[in-house]
């Protein structure tokens, strides 16, 4: 059941549209709270994020944005700027209308359908109205809270709950602290992410892995105890592949995020994209506080279906050392198989299953 739609675009126009025009007359070529573009440009830059996801829906995009940009006229004023926005608006609020509810596009976050792009377009225009008004002066300005809600439950899964809705989007797009949370280094919403019964598994991209490599939080409220180093040090093989030109969208490290509570309490992945043979090889880790409830193996459980709905993979992988009996029992309980020892302990496989992944896939991907 799509829990956004036209007419959540609908109104989060009219209620950014409606504050803006009470700050048409200022100098809007004074930076925007928080960004490095004028008031101006942010919002050129929301009405070429309507634009552009209206396109991707239309245009059943599959890998990557059409090519073409969307400018003001020079010297357009911010009562045009605002009428712009309206009109380009309109065209996603259109464009979802339209939008069979089997079609999904891409996205660099996650391919998603109509009500995706529709919460995303909620996301931009609300977080960037907020920081057009403060940059002019305005501050305090509170959009629908049900609207906010619902952009949470669509984008953020990992965001914890039960505080004002609009705080805890402004805290979830690194714009404030919340409730003992410091503010974020990096953040992304997840248009698709993984689930299972409890958990759901939220992609690390470029960005969010050297802010988890670096000591941050990576957009996640961690279980006590967490991140574990081991997650740490998967961020870094992420950071390490985009710059090498190896990385792979949906092929890297993911957060095990526990849906009772939206904390994360681990880090699961691949150690790279499956090579020639179609091996990859899994490797994840809980933080102390979260083991023994069987989390790690229905993450593992989880990735193995993800990966087996696309047609690269052969067979998963995985090296438990020795010592470590439930990460053992781990691997054995998600279906892996013993295949020989080394000394850095013992290799296991999952090979896939006749049938497996015959309707295909979408990897990941990103605008």
């Amino acid at each position: 059941m799509a829990i956004m739609g036209p007419q959540d675009i609908d109104e989060a126009v009219t209620a950014t549209v409606s504050a803006l025009r009470d700050v048409a007359e200022r100098d809007w070529s004074v930076p925007a709270a928080g960004l490095e573009w004028s008031c101006h440009d942010t919002a050129v830059h929301i009405a070429s994020d309507f634009v552009g996801y209206a396109t991707q829906l239309t245009g059943r995009a599959t890998d990557g944005y059409a090519p073409f940009d969307v400018v003001a006229d020079p010297g357009t004023a911010p009562d045009g700027l605002i009428r712009v926005l309206e009109a380009t608006g309109g065209l996603l609020s259109a464009a979802v209308f339209r939008t069979p509810s089997d079609v999904r596009a891409w996205h660099p976050y996650g391919a998603a359908g109509g009500d995706g792009f529709a919460a995303m377009g909620v996301v931009e225009t609300l977080v960037h109205t907020h920081d057009i008004l403060d940059a002019l002066g305005v501050h305090g300005w509170q959009p629908p809270g049900h609207l906010c809600a619902r952009v949470l439950e669509r984008l953020f899964p990992h965001t914890p709950r039960g505080n004002d809705p609009w705080r805890t989007l402004l805290w979830a797009s690194g714009r404030g602290d919340l409730d003992g949370l410091p503010r974020l280094g990096a953040w992304r919403w997840y248009a698709d992410p993984i689930r299972s019964e409890r958990l759901v598994l939220c992609e690390v991209s470029p960005v969010v892995a050297a802010d988890l490599h670096g000591g941050g939080s990576g957009g996640f409220a961690w279980a006590e105890g967490g991140p574990e180093e081991g997650t740490r040090f998967a961020g870094g093989m992420v950071v390490q592949a985009r710059e090498a030109g190896t990385y792979r969208p949906g092929w890297g490290t993911y957060a095990i995020v526990r849906a009772s509570d939206r904390r994360a309490v681990g880090g699961i992945g691949f150690h790279a994209a499956p090579d020639a043979d179609g091996e990859a090889e899994i490797g994840y880790d809980l933080v102390e506080s979260a083991r023994g409830r069987g989390y790690a193996t229905e993450a593992l459980r989880a990735l193995a279906d993800w990966a087996f709905r696309h047609p690269e993979p052969t067979v998963l992988r995985a090296t438990v050392e020795h010592g470590n009996a439930p990460s053992h029992a781990v691997v054995t309980r998600a279906g892996f198989t013993p295949d020989g020892s080394t000394d850095d302990g013992v290799r296991y496989l999952l090979p896939r299953r006749p049938g497996a992944g015959e309707r295909g896939g979408d990897v990941p991907g990103g605008r």
